[in-house]
């Protein structure tokens, strides 16, 4: 059975011949009442607190837990984009690597097609040569016989 400060603030007791001091029980009893009703506000007024405190701790285990969701994700992120980076820079590499190849390539097409067209244009030039040698031997041939007419 739970008593309240009001409980004893209503009690009465039946009055006997040699019973107990009416006065001196009324006494006590508002004394009793007045802790017990200091008592009562106090656990109150702790449970209160208690009920404060709890939610607070639990606001902060709720944070606490969101910031280690978050700590997660934002390490996932940098991993994923460390991973994408990596991979992204790999292409680029082989992309460079496969431009490079076709760039060498080309130039040694172009050096020889160069060389080819050397050795044509020294070919068209000995036999340039070898006409006009042919038609300076031609023109002296001719050159004696204008001399005798």
């Amino acid at each position: 059975m739970k008593i309240t400060p009001l409980d004893i603030q209503k009690k009465k007791f039946r009055v006997k011949l040699r019973g107990f001091d009416n006065e001196e029980v009324t006494a006590f009893l508002d004394v009793v009442q007045e802790e017990m009703e200091g008592i009562v506000r106090e656990n109150a007024t702790m449970k209160e607190e208690l009920r404060r405190t709890e939610m607070k701790l639990k606001e902060y285990r709720d944070l606490e837990e969101t910031m280690k969701t978050v700590l997660i994700t934002a390490q996932k992120m940098v991993d994923e984009h460390k991973g994408s980076a990596q991979r992204e820079a790999e292409i680029i590499l082989k992309e460079a690597r496969l431009k490079a190849h076709e760039i060498v390539r080309e130039a040694e097409k172009r050096i020889i097609k160069l060389h080819e067209d050397i050795s044509e244009l020294k070919s068209i030039k000995r036999h340039f040569k070898e006409e006009v040698l042919r038609l300076i031997e031609g023109h002296k041939k001719m050159l004696p016989l204008d001399d005798k007419d």
